[in-house]
């Protein structure tokens, strides 16, 4: 799904949310009911792809952890109601790229057990927003020395970047203008982790959270 550059979002009045972040918000990007439904389809379009393949999941923490809860757990009740159950071992690593709302040059990758692990299996990455590509690419780097028989990488969101680097993940929900947005487990230096909906920050917000 598609958002354009001058989608005007939805109002905050509409919606429910946590008092705590009153005044620190624009407007609603994309409603948690929204983001619900194409997650699930999201997760009937990988069940089709896998095949007959187990997996093992990577979550990149921590932006991506309720994207990944959410899709693996789409995923397993899909597989309750097929012929064959599909496996899944869940890991996680974490990814150190952002100062306030800037990117920052040099990335740190935190946690995960040994990849040498993956060797011949079937891999699914999940992030919760790519934006120029960069860190997707440092990552998936990281993971192919150690040959899995295959990777496919699922993002919640991918933004239009004035810096693109020519990547795009194998499946993704929605494609959004170049904002900094918070919500669903993204986060502003760990603020709005908590915020269901997917919302774009104000100035005040950035600068009450600043550190």
């Amino acid at each position: 799904i598609q958002i354009s550059d001058n989608w005007p979002g939805y109002s905050l009045d509409l919606f429910t949310y946590p008092q705590h972040y009153y005044g620190d918000l624009e407007y609603v990007l994309i409603p948690h009911g929204i983001i619900v439904d194409r997650t699930e389809r999201l997760a009937k379009d990988i069940v089709q792809d896998i095949g007959d393949n187990d997996i093992v999941v990577l979550c990149v923490l921590k932006g991506g952890y309720k994207f990944c809860a959410d899709l693996v757990e789409h995923i397993k009740n899909l597989s309750r109601n097929s012929e064959r159950f599909i496996s899944m071992k869940v890991d996680f690593v974490r990814l150190k790229s952002y100062h306030n709302d800037q990117s920052m040059q040099d990335m740190q990758i935190m946690g995960g057990d040994d990849l040498s692990k993956l060797t011949g299996l079937f891999f699914l990455l999940y992030k919760d927003i790519v934006g120029t590509g960069r860190t997707m690419k440092v990552l998936l780097n990281n993971i192919e020395k150690y040959k899995p028989k295959m990777i496919k990488v699922a993002s919640l969101l991918v933004k239009r970047t004035s810096q693109p680097d020519g990547y795009r993940p194998d499946y993704y929900g929605f494609e959004i203008p170049d904002l900094f947005v918070v919500g669903y487990a993204l986060d502003y230096n760990e603020h709005f982790r908590d915020l269901n909906h997917i919302c774009v920050i104000n100035d005040h917000g950035k600068t009450k959270y600043r550190v």
